[in-house]
């Protein structure tokens, strides 16, 4: 994990995340989110994805088909749960405890959050204000 030393303001943080996950999403799936952001909040790391639907996404739910994409969606999210949470670990200098994925219906949005292990004393006094 990180050194205290090491860790981003809680600005730069938001940003590196969200730009992590959007360039991982990408290089998985072909296609990455055209606007992002992400929030820490004691122990909660959200990330917001939109317009990240692919080409062939955003015909299939034209076609009806988009229970299928939301699947697709689902298992892209979960194969990448352990690249997404190793990144966020790297990032926050924090243990991820567990991880939720979702993806609106029309895949036009989707949704990272990570929950961390609580903080112990001596990390929270190194910590940025703000997380």
């Amino acid at each position: 994990m990180n050194q205290p030393d090491d860790r981003l303001s809680p600005g730069a943080l938001n940003a590196a995340i969200s730009n992590e996950l959007v360039r991982m999403v990408a290089d998985f799936t072909g296609r990455g989110a055209t606007k992002s952001r992400a929030f820490v909040y004691q122990d909660v790391v959200v990330c917001l994805l939109e317009d990240g639907a692919t080409k062939a996404e955003r015909n299939l739910v034209a076609a009806g088909q988009a229970p299928l994409v939301r699947q697709s969606r689902d298992a892209i999210q979960r194969a990448m749960e352990a690249q997404l949470v190793a990144t966020v670990e790297r990032l926050t200098g924090r243990q991820v405890r567990s991880f939720l994925s979702g993806t609106s219906t029309l895949a036009e949005s989707s949704v990272e959050v990570f929950v961390l292990e609580p903080e112990t004393n001596a990390d929270a006094a190194a910590s940025p204000a703000g997380q």
